[in-house]
């Protein structure tokens, strides 16, 4: 159902890769609701997966690009410019992969180069995206940048990884650049704390059903999935939320506020 919630807003989603991807969920509700957008992904990915079948949906136009290269970044900024017809109004930032993870690394035996890599994909690529859309003028004032984040961020989950630290990094960045960018420019930053999702990504990672089952047991509203993580990111690109920066937005079914629920309980006892 579209609320025009996004009318007349230019954006750029970083990341679709699939039908699977919050981002390219975010992409279509973002010109359902009214906006006009560019998607970027890595060459590698959109050879990977489907994301010209996205941009011939949506009617956008797809930029490749590597987020952790600073030149390409400022290529997608100035290219969603021209074609778009003005100023940026909402980024999403949704990257991240642990060549550790991937290679089933653990975490007392990380590869460093590997975990380099890890940070720059997964964190530093926010803030490079932020830096080079700061220095160009890019993003209008008002706008509204967000990347997606885990609880694995403040918490330790087994399988997680490396992944985990750089979620960390990612909302520190958050953080920082929302204060710099708030302060001069209007625009507010945030990360959004999205549950367990079966993306591509989120499949890669040990134990992954486990824990889908776990956390739903846990979340009182149950799980929240990739269209619904779409929904709150809509809002959050909206002007209903023109004064809400450097957070970190839980969107988990209020799982982050649980310590135990009768479900688990039940579940333990019944194992006994």
């Amino acid at each position: 159902m579209s609320h025009n919630l996004l009318k007349g807003k230019r954006g750029i989603v970083f990341g679709a890769l699939n039908e699977m991807s919050i981002a390219w969920k975010v992409a279509e509700k973002a010109v359902e609701q009214g906006a006009t957008i560019t998607l970027s992904n890595t060459p590698m990915a959109m050879r990977m997966g489907e994301t010209n079948a996205l941009a011939d949906k949506l009617k956008a136009e797809v930029i490749p690009a590597d987020a952790t290269i600073v030149e390409d970044l400022e290529q997608v900024f100035a290219r969603s410019q021209e074609v778009l017809g003005g100023k940026i109004d909402f980024v999403l930032h949704s990257i991240g992969m642990s060549p550790n993870v991937r290679k089933g690394r653990d975490y007392d035996d990380l590869d460093y180069k590997f975990l380099d890599k890890t940070l720059d994909i997964s964190a530093v690529s926010f803030h490079k995206m932020m830096q080079v859309a700061k220095k160009m003028d890019a993003i209008a004032e008002g706008g509204s940048v967000l990347a997606l984040t885990h609880i694995a961020a403040q918490r330790t989950f087994a399988g997680y990884n490396d992944m985990a630290d750089a979620k960390s990094l990612l909302e520190s960045i958050g953080r920082s650049f929302g204060y710099v960018y708030g302060r001069d420019k209007g625009v507010r930053v945030n990360t959004i704390s999205q549950s367990p999702t079966m993306t591509t990504a989120g499949a890669g990672i040990g134990g992954m059903g486990g824990f889908l089952e776990f956390a739903e047991k846990m979340s009182p509203l149950g799980n929240a999935n990739a269209e619904e993580c779409a929904d709150y990111c809509i809002v959050m690109f909206s002007d209903l939320t023109r004064k809400v920066t450097m957070q970190n937005l839980f969107h988990d079914g209020g799982f982050s506020n649980m310590g135990l629920t009768i479900a688990v309980m039940d579940e333990f006892n019944a194992n006994k």
